[in-house]
């Protein structure tokens, strides 16, 4: 299967451990190394006008994706120790 980044950006992202929406992905982080893709940004802010949202985001390995269907890519993100989640990244100002 195909896909363009474009397309991909029009999916929900669905963590299938919790059913949780999480969102849209906003960006591919590639290793330029060896020609692959790490895996995607996730958007992880308060729902609203920009205004209201935090800065951080979820970085989603593309290990962890288990399905790419026509209108949603599932994930399997496991529930990480609370507060620390090592896939939220903080913005740096």
């Amino acid at each position: 299967m195909e896909s363009s980044f474009i397309e991909l950006r029009c999916k929900e992202v669905v963590n299938v451990c919790d059913g949780r929406k999480l969102g849209h992905i906003v960006d591919v982080i590639f290793d330029l190394d060896c020609g692959r893709v790490l895996g995607f940004m996730l958007p992880c802010g308060k729902t609203g006008w920009n205004v209201f949202k935090n800065n951080s985001q979820i970085f989603l390995p593309f290990g962890c994706i288990v399905r790419i269907g026509e209108d949603t890519i599932l994930v399997d993100l496991p529930p990480q120790g609370v507060p620390t989640n090592p896939y939220i990244l903080q913005d740096k100002k």
